[in-house]
């Protein structure tokens, strides 16, 4: 069968389209046929390997799984042992390491049946954008109806379904975007839009039970500004290193005082039970994916390898290069990342002396043995990209 592959980090210049054996399902796995493929700024994190913490558990050097792409939807065209809820023909969706292929071997766990009332490449667009929406709003952010919800980043991927899923919990939500997206959020069910290039919904003086960001691009002053007294802001998304250790440290930390909560939602958990429950929303209608744009494959051996190449292409700016760029020129990318931490999030010198330097490097003596773990990396996409 073809795939997508990559074998080293890199533009999308670096993806090949290869023939590569069709995959066998083990025990407790199903062989889908692909019908349809989305493309996330996931997969760009991954094929370029930034930022470099992405490496951390994909592999230093180079990736250590070749294949690329995890939503898909398509058809089961075998099963292996032990697979007891689905059979050859059933029309699925899901996710799985190499949606960018022909087939693919998919853990029973991590598939649900298709909804009935959409197509594959709507289906497509669902898993990995939809479940990070549902847990963060749900696990994280603990929604309930009636409460205030803003959602920034609403036009995105993710966030277009963090709107219309926390509709369907009973909130009163507020969207966050640009002016070109303004009547399309409010289409799909936002009851307040905020067009953030005439507004900054930190300091309008409104205020929220529940601020769900996709884009993680505020300080964690400017969401405990914008929350109800007991309020808890969920971060989904980040846009730069500085930014992502600030609600990695200090929104913890500055939790502690008062009765507002911020922090990362961490990183979504791809299960059944909540495909099905994305499944039940799409088919009473309470939830419609938003699809940019489509492309497909003329002589469909695969998934569209232009569009996901340009949808790649199209994400570049998601990325902290200008960081990682600097950090490669002068060999200390630790002095580097803390002094543009401390810059960027304005935190005083002897707090970041005394608490966050120690919290995320350790004791100051040993900055030039600087390591780290790994870190949340679920981030939005733009828009929800199908392949087909």
């Amino acid at each position: 069968m073809k795939a997508i592959v990559y074998t080293q980090y890199g533009p999308p210049d670096v993806l090949q389209v290869k023939e590569v054996e069709k995959p066998a399902p083990n025990d407790g796995e199903i062989l889908v046929k692909i019908h349809a493929a989305s493309a996330n700024p996931l997969d760009w994190h991954l094929m370029r390997g930034a930022p470099f913490l992405a490496r951390l558990a994909g592999g230093l050097r180079k990736p250590k799984d070749p294949r690329l792409g995890a939503d898909i939807a398509g058809r089961v065209e075998a099963v292996g042992n032990n697979v007891t809820q689905f059979q050859p023909g059933d029309e699925v969706f899901g996710a799985c390491t190499g949606s960018f292929a022909e087939y693919a071997s998919v853990p029973e766990n991590t598939l649900a049946l298709k909804p009935t009332k959409s197509s594959f490449e709507q289906a497509a667009a669902v898993p990995v954008a939809a479940i990070t929406a549902l847990q963060g709003l749900r696990d994280k952010g603990h929604i309930q109806p009636g409460q205030k919800v803003l959602v920034n980043g609403a036009s995105g991927g993710v966030g277009t379904f963090a709107v219309q899923i926390a509709k369907a919990f009973g909130a009163e939500v507020t969207g966050v975007c640009s002016t070109r997206n303004v009547d399309m959020v409010r289409s799909i069910g936002a009851d307040h839009v905020i067009d953030y290039t005439q507004e900054d919904f930190t300091r309008n003086g409104q205020h929220y039970d529940l601020i769900y960001d996709a884009v993680g691009n505020r300080s964690v002053s400017d969401y405990k500004r914008a929350l109800n007294p007991k309020g808890t802001c969920a971060i989904a998304g980040f846009q730069s290193l500085p930014r992502l250790f600030e609600h990695m440290v200090l929104g913890p930390l500055m939790s502690k005082t008062g009765n507002k909560k911020v922090g990362l939602m961490g990183i979504a958990k791809m299960n059944q039970k909540d495909l099905v429950y994305m499944k039940e929303l799409l088919e009473a209608g309470k939830v419609v994916p938003v699809i940019e744009r489509k492309r497909a494959d003329g002589d469909h051996c695969i998934l569209a390898w232009e569009g996901i190449r340009a949808f790649l292409l199209s994400v570049l700016s998601l990325s902290g290069e200008p960081l990682l760029a600097a950090s490669k020129r002068c060999g200390r990318c630790t002095h580097i990342l803390l002094h543009l931490l401390r810059c960027e999030s304005r935190i005083p010198a002897k707090a970041y002396a005394n608490h966050v330097f120690p919290a995320l490097f350790g004791p100051i003596n040993t900055v030039n043995g600087f390591t780290s773990n790994s870190a949340s990396l679920i981030t939005p996409r733009l828009r929800t990209d199908t392949f087909m």
